[in-house]
């Protein structure tokens, strides 16, 4: 602990004991000078200058589903806060406000070879230059009380985009079937996405290779027991559940579906996000394609 700390906790111990102690007396305990006790009192009784940024930092943290002192920087520069990004950094770490480590989580659909497996095609080139060339998608389980609820999102590599999703009590194979046919309905004609997907028994069954070759979009698959290589979409469950999930107990099933329908409109249209130069998804895809 520095050396400032440690004397503020004992000032602020001597305040705590004086009315029932001689100063003297505590002073004395707590080693300090009667000098330094009185410089460190006055600073305590003083109004926090950076009371203001503090409350403005600590909003802007809720604000963006507690989110990095990076986000909460360019959110407090938009607002008009002059400030460097070491001091948010900074006050954020005095404040508590941490954006905790993300876990990768544990694969819940691998099963076994059940079909046919593909190469890994998109090979972690994880760009696209236009929408609809290149998506990623899988499977990801949340526990509400003692029941399992599993998410199926399609992703566009362009803008990170969600395109599509579907959530069920089983990560069956109509789960992975209703988000891919809703995400192909999107398409334009002539448009056959590379999709990528880990080795899950649903992105073997022959009904999902049905629906990828008869929208002419090709598949890719990640190596056996290897999330880098679908690293993006990992990515985005990590944000999801340390921004939505973690923080809150959700009571229900529909509770949490709502809540998961509210971040994803969210994240498409209003979280910032690097890959898109500080713009939402839909914004950096609006703006691009009016480019």
């Amino acid at each position: 602990m520095p050396e400032d700390v440690r004397t503020a906790a004992k000032v602020a111990a001597v305040i705590a004991f004086r009315a029932d102690r001689r100063l003297e007396t505590l002073l004395e305990v707590a080693g300090l000078a009667r000098s330094t006790f009185f410089y460190h009192q006055a600073r305590l009784e003083r109004p926090d200058p950076l009371a203001e940024l503090k409350s403005a930092i600590t909003a802007t943290f809720e604000e963006n589903r507690r989110r990095g002192h990076r986000v909460v920087h360019r959110a407090l520069r938009e607002a008009g806060w002059r400030i460097a990004k070491e001091t948010v950094l900074r006050l954020m770490r005095d404040l508590g406000l941490v954006c905790l480590i993300r876990r990768r989580r544990r694969s819940v659909s691998y099963r076994g070879e059940a079909g046919k497996v593909a190469g890994n095609v998109l090979n972690r080139e994880f760009t696209a230059t236009a929408p609809n060339q290149k998506w990623v998608t899988d499977v990801t389980e949340f526990r509400v009380n003692d029941r399992k609820v599993y998410l199926s999102p399609v992703m566009d590599l362009f803008d990170r985009q969600i395109i599509s999703y579907a959530v069920s009590t089983s990560p069956n194979l109509e789960l992975a079937n209703s988000s891919l046919r809703d995400a192909l309905a999107t398409l334009d004609e002539g448009q056959a996405p590379l999709v990528h997907f880990d080795q899950g028994f649903q992105y073997q069954h022959r009904s999902w290779r049905r629906l990828l070759s008869n929208a002419g979009a090709r598949q890719s698959m990640s190596r056996k027991a290897n999330c880098h290589d679908n690293a993006v979409i990992e990515s985005f469950f990590g944000h999801l559940k340390e921004e939505m999930f973690h923080h809150t107990r959700y009571l229900t099933i529909e509770a949490l579906t709502i809540a998961l329908d509210d971040y994803i409109t969210w994240f498409n249209t209003s979280r910032t996000h690097t890959h898109c130069v500080g713009l939402s998804p839909v914004q950096y895809r609006t703006q691009t394609l009016a480019a």
